[in-house]
């Protein structure tokens, strides 16, 4: 056939060229691919460079048109990494990133906050999609980029930053974006889930397992930001934004780690049907809501309780769908670029259709944070007292002045020792009740020391 005409459409949303005979059946598609500028070559940096490479064509059947890495930022231009990439796509100006007119999407996985943001926001101000995994900088300025994204109508993704390949948030937002979510438990830090794990089934102590973690890289050398639960703290933060459409900062999140755990404490729970898990708490009663991260007590039949190692997960409840898990690894070079990679994709999509930038939501609620006096649970209590008549009936009337009472308990002498250890788990009392309690115990005469106190959930209280 003689072409004696044709036309030329140049679709932007798929970048492709299409060529049309004169009348207008299709014989020529040009795919013009998505180009990516990568900022950071670690762990989930190589992991992104060995997906996008290896998964080809899943993502030009996805999205229609291939994806290039265009430029990677570094700090070592010839340091030798895991994955196979070639030297010229290196850089360390980071300028060579944000500022290339033909880098469509920029992916962030260096880590950091106050530097990460600058370059962020000028990727978004010059009009780049943005993917990250940065939970650090989402906890602390999530609705600034945000704002900034929707302004320069940019996308904005952060699948990553939360519990690693566990697609969580894009669940939130888009599979039970017609419920209402009243509360979401996780266990959301794998490396204080190893350090429990081990030190429940084995009897380890904390240091040995501490050091195993980082033998394995489950834990930073410094590892204060995991085990003091600060960690999980950035990502309930940001699961709380995302759960109940709230501001919530990261400082309203109540935090206590893992490094006060004993083994008398984990032996304790076990005796009494119980599983210790550091676990984030984001639960909203009407238009209030609370968020903290601590060690908890979980009955042994609770699916988080069955949760172990580097394992995370999430329990999320909603009005109308119920209980639901998510499960999977929450760190890992693979696992966690593939959450990367599943937003690039997103974004792709969205280029396609032509609404980027119309995926962030404003809050719906202004922020309401529930006070101690309306903030219940049950609690866990492991107290030394003095082995003579009326101790613990002294104990109990404190108890009994802020109408709380007892559920388990369990009374035992100390060896060698002239003390009684008591253990109870309270029928639920709020939080301001309980704390009064706790102060009165410590300054009653019979009480030796209160060794330990946690919180108790899982046991049908919503």
């Amino acid at each position: 056939m003689i072409v004696k005409k044709t036309i030329i459409h140049y679709n932007v949303y798929y970048k492709n060229t299409i060529v049309y005979t004169e009348n207008t059946q299709r014989v020529r598609k040009v795919e013009k691919p998505i180009s990516v500028g990568l900022l950071g070559l670690g762990t989930v940096g190589s992991g992104v460079v060995k997906i996008i490479e290896n998964h080809q064509d899943k993502l030009r059947h996805q999205v229609g048109c291939p994806v290039k890495i265009k430029k990677v930022l570094v700090r070592d231009l010839y340091k030798e990494r895991s994955v196979k990439i070639d030297t010229h796509l290196l850089t360390t100006d980071v300028n060579e990133v944000i500022h290339d007119p033909e880098i469509d999407v920029v992916i962030e996985v260096m880590g950091g906050v106050e530097e990460t943001r600058r370059y962020l926001l000028n990727a978004l101000r010059n009009g780049k999609h943005v993917v990250t995994a940065n939970k650090d900088l989402m906890a602390l300025y999530g609705s600034e980029l945000l704002a900034v994204a929707s302004e320069n109508h940019c996308d904005l993704f952060y699948e990553a930053s939360v519990a690693g390949g566990i697609p969580i948030l894009r669940s939130l937002v888009d599979g039970l974006a017609s419920d209402r979510i009243t509360k979401m438990m996780g266990i959301v830090n794998g490396t204080t889930n190893f350090i429990l794990t081990k030190m429940s089934k084995y009897g380890a102590p904390y240091e040995e397992v501490l050091a195993e973690a980082q033998a394995l890289g489950y834990a930073e050398a410094d590892p204060t930001s995991d085990v003091e639960g600060l960690d999980a703290a950035r990502k309930m933060a940001i699961l709380a934004r995302l759960g109940f459409s709230m501001n919530i900062d990261l400082d309203d999140v109540q935090v206590k780690g893992i490094t006060g755990i004993t083994e008398e404490d984990l032996n304790y729970s076990k005796r009494l049907g119980y599983t210790m898990k550091l676990i984030g708490i984001a639960h909203r009663d009407g238009d209030k809501v609370e968020v903290s991260v601590q060690p908890t007590l979980l009955p042994d039949s609770h699916p988080l309780a069955s949760v172990n190692d580097e394992y995370n997960a999430v329990y999320v409840y909603g009005e109308a769908v119920g209980e639901t898990m998510f499960y999977g690894p929450g760190a890992g070079s693979l696992p966690t670029a593939t959450a990367v990679v599943s937003d690039l994709v997103a974004v792709m999509k969205n280029m396609r259709l032509g609404v980027n930038g119309r995926s962030a939501v404003t809050p719906q609620y202004p922020k309401r944070l529930k006070s101690p006096c309306e903030i219940f649970s049950k609690y866990f209590l492991r107290i030394h007292v003095k082995d003579q008549v009326g101790a613990f009936a002294k104990i109990t009337a404190i108890f009994a002045e802020h109408g709380v009472s007892f559920e388990k308990i369990l009374q035992l002498p100390l060896k060698n020792s002239e003390l009684a250890e008591i253990v109870v788990v309270t029928h639920k009392a709020s939080l301001q009740d309980y704390e009064e309690i706790f102060q009165k115990l410590r300054d009653l005469e019979v009480v030796h020391e209160v060794k330990s106190s946690y919180r108790v959930e899982g046991d049908g209280q919503l």
